[in-house]
């Protein structure tokens, strides 16, 4: 036999060999996969029986009283040292008026951020966007009015955590009811930011809103400039009375919203064109129809929240007062239909842009924490040692004490708490 017969011999063998041993590989690789397949589920049973207890105890845990309280008197505590930074601040006005400015801005961020936190990171509420790539890119880059809807009680937390996400947190401003003037920590952070205070009487507001808002057209940082103008939060009560007066006037009823108080818009955008790009109107609602609390925040409860922005250009939006109004009164028509549609198919239309929590806001948070509670808790720690009874006494009388103070504090935010004119006889005929 020559060379290259022995060799095509031996090449039919190794090749009917190789056919033999294929359906062998093959079933060795599915027995495998089969395997490998078996060992990734078993050890996600593994986990998730794992995850689900340590979940959970996490649950328990944030709905502890005493975790809760130390966390409000974080923020109590940081805030009047950060309210008495501020007034120290307060000299440099005369002499800077933009560094005054800029320092405040930032020391309303330590504040603000630290309710953002109990949002992202301790109740780890998700926030959703419905709008288009080319609104987004704007973010953060020019000042702007918002427009968005009062049916939750805290809605301004989740507008709170957009401005934290694009970098306008310190920056953001509100048109505000002057009894929030009075309010600790809140009335008086706002306050050394030019916040601008009304008593919702136009007769007495008119130069205070009018010189506030002129004050605001030289501001250094990107301004979101938020606006309630439906004046306060949605109630069945409220919106009855509301459609009633919408019915006198001849105007299409509202389903979800009161009908806008036109007045505070309109001046708002007149006061501050040339300084305002753009009107962000923002509709929100939570999913599985939530309907959230700050108490619920605190506690860790997760909220999945979705906001609609749209972006208008304010050149697009009449100049002329009546027809400024008009164009409002047709947004929340539109709006309307937005939340029928959210109620109808549980979600907004649109694209969805979901953006990334920064971790600025828990770092700042644990700064305060690393700072104020080591003292408190050697203090305390010092008063049951001493067992003094007049010591303990008074420490125990200072915890409830606390806990009222920022229980009232909690309670500001709350729908049924909150008051309007609605329905009240003499403040419709001061208004």
């Amino acid at each position: 036999m020559s060379l290259l017969e022995n060799c095509a011999e031996r090449g039919h063998k190794a090749e009917s060999q190789g056919q033999k041993l294929a359906p062998t590989v093959d079933r060795v690789n599915e027995d495998c996969k089969e395997r490998a397949t078996v060992v990734r589920h078993t050890k996600r049973g593994a986990l998730s029986a794992l995850s689900a207890p340590t979940m959970g105890l996490i649950a328990y845990v944030k709905q502890q009283f005493i975790l809760q309280l130390l966390i409000s008197f974080v923020f109590v505590v940081s805030g009047l040292i950060i309210n008495f930074i501020q007034l120290c601040t307060c000299v440099l006005w005369p002499f800077n008026k933009q560094l005054y400015r800029r320092i405040n801005c930032r020391l309303s961020y330590s504040l603000w951020s630290q309710l953002v936190m109990l949002l992202e990171w301790w109740s780890c509420t998700e926030c959703t966007l419905y709008t288009d790539q080319a609104t987004v890119d704007k973010f953060g880059k020019e000042h702007v009015i918002i427009i968005l809807n009062h049916n939750f009680e805290i809605d301004f937390l989740c507008g709170w955590t957009m401005c934290e996400r694009y970098g306008v947190l310190g920056s953001s401003k509100v048109l505000a009811k002057h009894e929030l003037l009075k309010v600790p920590l809140i009335g008086w952070t706002w306050y050394f930011l030019e916040i601008v205070f009304c008593k919702r009487k136009w007769e007495e507001d008119r130069d205070t809103v009018f010189k506030g808002l002129d004050r605001l057209k030289d501001y250094p940082e990107c301004m979101w400039f938020l606006l309630y103008c439906e004046g306060t939060r949605f109630t069945e009560k409220k919106h009855e009375i509301s459609m009633q007066v919408a019915e006198s006037k001849g105007l299409p009823k509202l389903k979800y919203h009161l009908l806008p108080r036109t007045k505070g818009f309109t001046t708002t955008l007149q006061c501050l064109k040339g300084t305002v790009k753009a009107v962000y109107d923002v509709t929100l609602n939570f999913k599985d129809k939530k309907n959230p609390t700050l108490l619920g925040i605190i506690s860790g409860k997760k909220y999945m929240a979705d906001m609609s922005v749209r972006r208008f250009p304010v050149e697009e939006i009449p100049d002329d007062e009546k027809e400024c109004a008009a164009w409002l009164h047709k947004l929340y028509q539109e709006k309307d239909a937005l939340q029928e549609h959210y109620v109808k198919e549980g979600c907004f239309p649109g694209p969805i842009v979901k953006p990334r929590r920064r971790p600025w806001t828990l770092l700042n948070f644990l700064f305060w924490a690393t700072l104020l509670l080591s003292p408190l808790i050697n203090f305390a720690w010092g008063v049951f040692v001493s067992g003094s009874p007049i010591l303990i006494i008074s420490f125990i009388v200072f915890i409830i004490i606390s806990s009222v103070a920022v229980r009232r504090l909690i309670g500001v935010t709350e729908v049924k708490k909150t008051g309007s004119s609605y329905g009240n006889q003499e403040a419709k005929k001061q208004n």
